[in-house]
């Protein structure tokens, strides 16, 4: 959010008040509490008005520095909070003349007393910092008078972090715009606004710097980053209220940042190796029944394209009535049985849920009964009729509630269902609204999308086992990444949405989530044969693959005999990197450090890999390119080495760029040898 106009000037009514110094401290056993007055004090006179933040430091895991501003702190901090791993340390602090160490790991933090500011060093290399203008109270349409505090129209909290000269950060969630966020401004707000916009389902407050450090800002609700806009030297975050609450993550590179970060948030769980498989969808509105089903799936076994796990979307159930999780037993009417021969084809079975109950569902006046759904104010419960009619949203912060909606998941998976698509979770009311638990509205809209995924997960982890649970998710936050897999959302069928996609896979990577997918073929529209081609080439080489669309099935013979081939041909290549996939999933769940990276993570040192996003690297072994043009012809980057073209077994010396005409049957996939 921006409140200057300019360096020198305000936005008309902002009022914006920095500490100025250190005036008061002490130390305790976890924690060093300082106060630091808007205006350097002269006197005792100075100390009657005026606003005072509180900082209060503490380390809550080694290399993390865990740092919180307060205002006025009488505020009732309302849930939810992030599930963070967080740890007792005590504080290992010298006090200086003017300045503070805290020191933690290899880092060390500088607090200077008088003028007020604070730097970050790793292995004695200053990182970042934030001098006493990147910390403000904010006030926006305010008089300027503090005595009538009451005329301001909101307030805020903001921080902002240093920019060094050819400095560039990475993540914030998935989003699909420039893949550095040097430029942007973007709020961590979940919506469901496709690929094509600068909307996003998952939003991170968490961002990378190529120096190596990360700052990951701890608040649900929604949180301003400007990178580099307002002020084109800094990173500026800001919530609104009274408290800012942030953590330096202090890696001395990007994955040591990822691996520390995903410590405190959660690391991915590890998924099972039959989800690497290729998972075929029915597609949304397409007409299907259990013939059309079972027919596609013989015809795929028939074009030797072995189906790891087979989709039902929406209309598995009757419109209108999402979710009641009955099965239409107009065209499933035994689907026990068709479960049942489906596993005996070797395929896992999965079904698309979201967390609204329609109001022609079956479910519908249960939950009103029982009170398990989010409701208004004045006690109704919250209805639209955006997506189903008259849909209400389960309260999961409600135990019972809960309970009830994983109730009907065990139903499912007594059938025969292994895990489930876990659709939308972004659409969630942020005003006018009462959660069972008391938590705010503004900080759940986020946040739902953690609880949501979360209960599925833990009912399909609980009925398959540890290392047997998978989802296919949508939205997500921070956290979130502990329940994989996550799909790229609604593309359109076309080259730029292919790219787009891309970018926000690898932004979503730089965020802490270990895998993730993407519609082959678009989900939007019908692809062109060619276009479908090389997204099967591309999906076949991402961490996870899937065949789904909207109106048209993306089963590969309606693309042409050759499509067939192509798909074949990528499903073998995918299975012989599937060891070295498998491996590189352990280590993801172990270290935090993803699949899928950007090629500036693999190659930090590189300044040809800082703007990367049409290539990547599938752990540090593989590059991968894909084609996104009609010609055949990629260009790409090759980075110093020594590599090994996987088709031709080539072998070359890196740190140049390459242009290719490349058939449908191959794609750029280098092996790096050294």
């Amino acid at each position: 959010m921006k409140f200057f106009n300019g360096h020198w000037e305000k936005r008309q009514g902002v009022s914006v008040y920095n500490p100025k110094e250190v005036y008061e401290w002490r130390q305790e056993d976890e924690e060093f509490v300082f106060l630091a007055p808007h205006q350097h004090i002269q006197g005792r006179g100075m100390t009657l008005d005026g606003v005072v933040l509180t900082f209060h430091i503490s380390v809550s895991r080694e290399n993390i520095f865990h740092i919180v501003v307060e205002h006025y702190q009488g505020i009732q901090e309302c849930g939810p909070h992030f599930v963070l791993n967080t740890e007792k340390h005590s504080l290992q602090m010298t006090e200086e003349q003017e300045r503070f160490v805290i020191q933690s790991g290899h880092n060390e933090l500088h607090i200077t007393r008088k003028p007020f500011s604070m730097e970050f060093f790793c292995d004695g290399k200053r990182m970042t910092g934030m001098d006493s203008e990147d910390f403000g109270y904010v006030r926006t349409g305010d008089t300027g008078v503090l005595l009538y505090e009451e005329q301001a129209e909101a307030v805020y909290m903001r921080g902002a972090t240093s920019l060094a000269v050819g400095e560039y950060i990475y993540g914030l969630g998935e989003h699909f715009g420039p893949f550095v966020k040097n430029g942007q401004s973007i709020d961590m707000w979940n919506e469901d606004g496709g690929t094509s916009s600068d909307l996003a389902y998952k939003n991170i407050p968490f961002y990378v710097s190529n120096r190596g450090y990360g700052i990951f800002v701890n608040h649900p609700e929604k949180v301003s980053f400007e990178v580099g806009t307002e002020w084109v030297e800094k990173v500026g975050f800001s919530v609104p209220g009274e408290r800012l609450d942030f953590f330096y993550i202090g890696g001395s590179n990007m994955k040591e940042t990822l691996s520390l970060y995903t410590g405190l948030t959660g690391k991915p769980a590890l998924p099972p190796e039959w989800s690497f498989g290729l998972w075929l969808s029915t597609s949304f509105v397409t007409d299907y029944d259990e013939k059309t089903v079972t027919e596609t799936i013989d015809k795929m076994s028939e074009a030797g394209i072995p189906i790891s796990v087979f989709h039902f979307d929406c209309f598995w159930m009757k419109g209108y009535h999402w979710c009641d999780f009955l099965w239409n037993d107009e065209v499933f009417p035994n689907p026990e049985a068709m479960l049942r021969r489906l596993h005996d084809k070797g395929i896992r079975v999965c079904v698309w849920i979201n967390p609204y109950i329609a109001q022609a569902s079956e479910l519908f006046a249960e939950g009103v009964a029982n009170g398990y759904f989010i409701r208004k104010e004045n006690g109704d419960v919250w209805q639209w009729d955006k997506w189903q009619a008259g849909m209400a949203i389960v309260d999961l912060t409600n135990p019972e509630a809960k309970s009830w909606y994983q109730g009907k998941l065990e139903t499912l998976m007594d059938m025969g269902v292994d895990c489930f698509k876990t659709d939308f979770g972004e659409r969630i009311p942020s005003e006018g609204v009462v959660y069972y638990d008391g938590s705010a509205p503004c900080k759940m809209h986020n946040f739902y999308s953690y609880l949501y995924n979360e209960t599925v997960y833990d009912v399909v982890r609980r009925k398959k086992g540890e290392g047997d649970a998978v989802l296919f998710a949508r939205s997500g936050t921070a956290g979130g990444q502990k329940f994989p897999v996550h799909w790229g959302g609604d593309c359109f069928a076309r080259y730029e949405a292919m790219a787009e996609s891309l970018r926000g896979g690898l932004s979503l990577a730089m965020s802490g989530y270990g895998y993730w997918s993407h519609d082959i073929g678009g989900f939007e529209e019908t692809s062109t044969p060619d276009v479908y081609k090389r997204w099967v080439a591309f999906g076949l080489l991402s961490t996870h693959s899937r065949l789904h669309g909207s109106g048209s099935y993306r089963v590969p013979w309606l693309y042409g005999e050759e499509a067939t081939a192509v798909l074949r041909h990528f499903v073998q290549i995918k299975k012989q990197l599937m060891p070295y996939l498998l491996e590189k999933a352990r280590e993801n769940h172990e270290t935090g450090i993803p699949l899928m990276r950007a090629m500036v993570l693999e190659f930090p040192d590189e300044p040809a890999c800082a703007f990367l996003d049409r290539q990547y690297m599938l752990g540090e072994r593989y590059l991968v390119a894909p084609v996104f043009h009609s010609s055949g012809e990629v260009t790409y980057y090759l980075p110093h080495g020594k590599w090994k073209n996987y088709f031709t077994g080539e072998v070359r010396d890196g740190g140049s760029w390459l242009t290719e005409l490349v058939d449908y049957f191959t794609i750029p996939l280098w092996e790096r040898l050294a």
